[in-house]
């Protein structure tokens, strides 16, 4: 850096000291581990890392990298794997001092700052005996997840995390502190939700809790890859007859220390465990092979999916659907290209292919158009999670996902006519990969277009879903 922008950044360090915000460089304490992502393939150097610790200090960090012309990355949980949440010689906001978690019993409201995982939400809402939707692994960050859309194991109640939103603080592009909501500037709030990562940082999220019943049922279970017919047969009636009580996750993986492919499955059940075993009795019938299925508190129900999620190594995420009841040929072919896959690729075997069955009836409760978000539909999340430590396998990794994607893909149009009828990609597990913004928000590109143009006219977040944006 040249001396002008140094004495800039040491100006920098001095404002933000005042409120015990923090400015690292290069060779600073704490600046490697600033770096640190759940995928180490999406790790970058930044050139500047501002941590702060409140709305102001994101404010002047944002203005900092406009005047000197450095990129902005935000990182929350950083479980981006597209890099996202990095930067290569740019300014990274590091949200990770900003993990407060405020509860209000009463009227029901958990108000999360921008740096929280889910596992912070979790914990101090179980202390008041609320929950609200929440993400599957629980070290996901609370700020990507809600900006994105948000799908959990409380979705067949209560719908996505965004339905739960109340209000969220911003910081715009022009570093102005907005508070967004229905009432109050209702156009932001409505980009914000699905698209909001092109539109600011968020540094408060509030979201309505849900009285909780603990204890509730579910764990992980496997299945030799023979009874993979007789699993899809049990997701299928599922998701047919659920009334929102119950979800389940199946899907292939070879889970640590035998690293044996098996077919998966991840059942919940918010209700008492006698209820839950007659529930799931056919799957507890097909003898697993693995049964970690208990009673528990639902403040562990987010870290079920932990084990299959854990942080290093390589790791790229692609994102499509299905339409229930999914076809057990169709899922018997997929089978056979996952087995496939790793045998040729063995780095890989840690990978995941994952199906979920969350009901989908309150999601589409709501209107397409009442937010940004435009995923909205009878269809269902699928997860091609790769997984491998040698850097020579990246291509072929990531090739084998996005062509995995396609065949899933052209089997979702048969069921899938119309963007109203949801686009069938979710964003946060696709957004890098998306053509072009009609790909991730279908029926609501034209006004999210309008309102990024209003808000962020010069693109400054331009990372992830933000690079579809014409600057």
């Amino acid at each position: 850096m040249g001396g002008q922008v140094t004495d800039a950044v040491d100006a920098l360090k001095s404002a933000l000291e005042r409120s015990n915000s923090t400015v690292l460089l290069p060779g600073s304490d704490g600046y490697e581990q600033s770096l640190k992502r759940w995928a180490e393939s999406a790790e970058k150097k930044a050139a500047i890392v501002v941590q702060p610790t409140c709305a102001e200090a994101v404010s002047r960090a944002i203005l900092f990298a406009r005047e000197h012309g450095f990129e902005i990355a935000v990182k929350g949980g950083g479980h981006s794997t597209s890099g996202s949440s990095s930067t290569k010689g740019g300014l990274l906001v590091d949200l990770s001092k900003m993990r407060n978690v405020t509860v209000v019993p009463d009227g029901k409201m958990i108000i999360a700052e921008g740096g929280t995982i889910w596992e912070d939400v979790d914990l101090a809402a179980s202390e008041h005996g609320l929950s609200t939707v929440g993400g599957t692994v629980n070290h996901t960050g609370v700020g990507g997840l809600t900006l994105g859309g948000g799908y959990g194991w409380l979705s067949g109640l209560y719908g996505l995390t965004i339905d739960n939103l109340l209000a969220v603080e911003v910081v715009l592009a022009d570093g102005h502190i907005l508070n967004a909501t229905e009432d109050e500037n209702p156009d932001l709030f409505w980009a914000l939700r699905g698209a909001g990562q092109s539109f600011g940082v968020a540094t408060s999220f509030t979201f309505r809790g849900y009285t909780q019943r603990d204890p509730v049922w579910g764990g992980l279970l496997a299945f030799t890859t023979d009874k993979l017919q007789s699993v899809v047969e049990f997701a299928n009636n599922l998701a047919e007859t659920t009334d929102g009580q119950s979800a389940i996750v199946i899907g292939f993986a070879a889970p640590a220390p035998a690293r044996k492919p098996v077919v998966l499955a991840v059942a919940f059940y918010n209700g008492p465990k006698a209820e839950a075993e007659e529930y799931y009795k056919p799957l507890l019938n097909l003898n697993p092979v693995l049964n970690r299925t208990s009673d528990m508190p639902y403040k562990q129900v987010n870290a079920m999916l932990n084990g299959v999620s854990t942080h290093g190594d390589r790791k790229t995420q692609k994102g499509t659907a299905f339409m229930p009841p999914l076809s057990q040929t169709f899922a018997q072919s997929l089978l056979d290209d996952y087995l496939a896959f790793v045998r040729g690729v063995p780095d890989a075997i840690a990978s995941v292919f994952l199906f979920e069955y969350f009901s989908q009836k309150k999601v589409i409760e709501i209107s397409q158009t009442a937010m940004s978000f435009a995923n909205r539909g009878l269809h269902s999340n699928i997860l091609l999670g790769l997984r491998w430590t040698d850097k020579d396998n990246d291509a072929v990794c990531r090739e084998w996902a996005r062509t995995e994607a396609k065949k899933i893909d052209a089997e979702l149009k048969k069921h899938i006519q119309d963007s109203r009828d949801g686009v069938g990609q979710y964003g946060n597990y696709d957004g890098i990969d998306a053509a072009n913004a009609w790909d991730l928000f279908g029926v609501n590109t034209e006004r999210v277009l309008a309102l990024k143009n209003k808000y962020d006219p010069t693109n400054v977040f331009r990372k992830g879903a933000g690079r579809l944006f014409v600057e």
